[in-house]
């Protein structure tokens, strides 16, 4: 049985005031919901700050980004030894990054490797556009996503793969249950055909775009569906702890 994942990515949102708040408003709670992985990935001026309230409770701590060389002239860019101390997983490849930062496939595989060679936990992000959907070529975009962002990387079950259509980031319009699902068995088989089967079933699988607690049930409910990489419902401190508290009641009965 794989342990739900959920991550809320914070993206550029909250200052460190309101990161502290944010956290505070939702710890005792979060804490106390058994398992369920549970990880918040603020900005990086609030790491280190959130890394201390959170300390010695069940909750974990992400990035958003990382650069894939250890140090250098690279101004403006996050080292992943610079975040080794401070957090456990990073969010790689996000649709915001491929589609406003220009990171391409060949990016994302070296971050990818970069951040399971220093320890951390990438979760990697794939996704098709509304054109691709559309023109029926997501099974193709996300295969391809998928081969060339593990390109090289040896077996691992520490990846968490995120699934998440673009037209569904941040639109209100999610994906259906059994669409994510299908995707996602898609992504599980690609991942056999690189790896192996077992390390294919380890490996974590989850739903992004739109994720609230409206909907949550309706993704969970699927087996495949092994959790969620959430968007704007991970700023409210009460829907956060609903998606996470819906998750564990109903990963338990299946």
């Amino acid at each position: 049985m794989r342990e739900p994942l959920i991550a809320g990515n914070w993206k550029m949102n909250t200052n460190l005031t309101e990161a502290r708040n944010l956290v505070r408003a939702m710890l005792g709670e979060l804490d106390g919901i058994a398992h369920v992985e549970k990880v918040v990935c603020p900005p990086f001026i609030s790491l280190p700050a959130i890394k201390e309230l959170i300390k010695g409770t069940s909750i974990e701590l992400g990035a958003q980004n990382m650069y894939f060389e250890d140090k250098g002239a690279y101004t403006g860019e996050i080292s992943p030894l610079m975040l080794v101390d401070l957090c456990d997983f990073v969010i790689i490849g996000h649709s915001e990054r491929r589609q406003h930062f220009t990171e391409t496939d060949e990016i994302v595989n070296k971050k990818v490797k970069k951040a399971l060679d220093v320890g951390l936990r990438p979760v990697l992000c794939v996704g098709e556009s509304l054109e691709d959907n559309e023109a029926g070529r997501t099974d193709k975009v996300i295969t391809g996503q998928v081969q060339a962002a593990l390109a090289g990387v040896s077996s691992t079950s520490r990846l968490a793969i995120a699934y998440e259509p673009i037209w569904a980031i941040g639109t209100g319009r999610a994906a259906t249950g059994k669409q994510a699902s299908a995707t996602i068995s898609l992504i599980r088989s690609t991942v056999v055909s690189l790896w192996d089967n077992d390390t294919a079933q380890a490996v974590r699988i989850l739903y992004g775009g739109s994720v609230t607690s409206s909907n949550i049930a309706e993704f969970i409910a699927e087996p495949e569906i092994d959790g969620a990489l959430v968007g704007g419902a991970s700023l409210k401190a009460n829907e956060f702890v609903s998606i996470v508290n819906q998750t564990a009641a109903i990963k338990s009965t299946q």
